[in-house]
């Protein structure tokens, strides 16, 4: 009788083979189950009287509910993001360009007063305040 030579590359390609057609049954079992998700429960929130208004009042008091609303534009807003809630708002301003602020459509007059001059006194009087 003889002996069969096995090769040590040969045994180890039919172990790897066997741990891999395994892996490949566990994981096909794995996405074949249904998965199940399990519901979160609502927290319950006593209703906040916001207004007068019984149907804006429920409006509100889901949006208070719902968390969704923290994070609508890609995150939550946080002082590290205040530029971006208010830059539009007052990029006018740091342009130099005339306030959009008006009564009626007119601008009121304080807006439209150069403040330079009382700027400057006031400057002069803290620093004679301070002995400067």
């Amino acid at each position: 009788m003889k002996k069969k030579k096995t090769n040590i590359k040969t045994i180890i390609r039919q172990i790897v083979r066997e741990e891999v057609a395994m892996a490949i049954k566990e994981v096909i079992t794995e996405l074949r189950q249904p998965t199940q998700s399990k519901p979160q429960p609502k927290k319950i929130v006593e209703k906040k009287t916001f207004t007068s208004n019984s149907v804006l009042n429920d409006v509100l008091n889901e949006t208070a509910q719902d968390d969704e609303w923290k994070t609508l534009g890609g995150g939550e807003f946080t002082s590290d993001r205040m530029n971006e809630l208010v830059g539009s708002q007052y990029s006018d301003m740091m342009n130099n360009q005339s306030p959009t602020i008006s009564v009626d459509g007119q601008t009121p007059d304080f807006l439209k007063k150069d403040y330079r001059e009382v700027l400057k006194k006031s400057q002069e009087k803290s620093k004679m305040k301070q002995g400067i």
